[in-house]
């Protein structure tokens, strides 16, 4: 049974896997809508069940010494069966609405598999 892809509405690779159990908050199988900011970070843990810890670097402007210091942004995003994002993966995620307590986003697409 060939299930159909959602167009999520943003320029993304779409997966390569049909997941075999119905995920209401898969962007692709699902019913979840995406709204909002869209990120690029690295994923640094995967071991909850269906989510992932994703991190990025940003830059912030220390006027005492006047120069950057870098700093680090991370968030919860569900991990969806046709996603299947590991540790060292490079994806995109997109805001959504609260999926739990600490989850507001969601992965919607890997860019590089890590090593």
């Amino acid at each position: 049974m060939k299930k159909e892809i959602r167009n999520i509405g943003i320029k993304t690779k779409k997966p390569e896997i049909v997941p075999k159990v119905k995920d209401d908050n898969d962007p692709y199988f699902g019913s979840i809508r995406l709204r909002g900011r869209i990120f690029t970070g690295t994923v640094i843990s995967d071991k909850m069940m269906k989510t992932v810890t994703v991190e990025w670097p940003r830059r912030v402007y220390n006027k005492k010494y006047e120069r950057f210091e870098v700093r680090r942004t991370r968030v919860k995003a569900h991990n969806p069966e046709s996603m299947n994002a590991k540790v060292g993966d490079k994806v995109k995620i997109a805001e959504t609405r609260p999926i739990s307590k600490t989850k507001n986003f969601v992965v919607i697409e890997v860019i590089k598999k890590g090593q």
